[in-house]
């Protein structure tokens, strides 16, 4: 049996290269920033075990997208084909975090909330640190339950940007640390 080809591209944003990666039926399997290449590397075999990727021009729609969301359409996402294979409850958050309007935020706890379990903050949080699809899935927009922003694995710099870039309201940044350690 052949391996799936995944395509890999490597894009501009106004907070560093994205690598966009995805398959031959144009839904997105991975969004990461450049300098997390690695970390990206090791989500994507987790959700694409045995595939090949290869550099490339990826999905002309995935790659629209992303031009569009960094210039300024916070909606450019919507509709666009994502395909993980995480377990039942990391769909389940990734889903949630993809209900999260544009502009808005959440905590860690209406996150688990959100997907039936209010006591899993923790697992809501370690869901969304395994998100291969950053931005796309939008883990950015969940934040600490006093409106700080902790914990983003693109780091807290892009975190702040993309929250303002979609118009939300950014408060305090907080625990630089933990932001490193997805």
């Amino acid at each position: 049996m052949r391996p799936e080809i995944l395509t890999l591209e490597r894009l501009p944003s106004p907070v560093g290269e994205v690598l966009l990666v995805t398959d031959a039926q144009g839904a997105v399997r991975a969004l990461d920033f450049a300098d997390f290449e690695d970390r990206m590397r090791r989500l994507l075999a987790r959700h694409a075990p045995g595939g090949e990727v290869v550099e490339g021009r990826a999905d002309a729609r995935a790659r629209a997208a992303v031009a569009a969301y960094f210039g300024g359409d916070a909606r450019a996402f919507d509709g666009v084909a994502v395909k993980t294979a995480g377990t039942d409850f990391q769909e389940a958050v990734w889903a949630a975090l993809r209900a999260i309007p544009a502009g808005e935020t959440r905590s860690y706890g209406q996150l688990a909330a959100a997907v039936g379990r209010p006591r899993a903050v923790r697992a809501a949080g370690a869901a969304n640190g395994q998100n291969p699809v950053a931005v796309l899935n939008p883990c950015h927009r969940v934040i600490g339950a006093n409106g700080t922003l902790t914990g983003y694995a693109g780091g807290l710099e892009r975190k702040t940007w993309l929250l303002a870039h979609e118009g939300a309201a950014v408060v305090a940044v907080v625990d630089e640390s933990a932001s490193r350690a997805a």
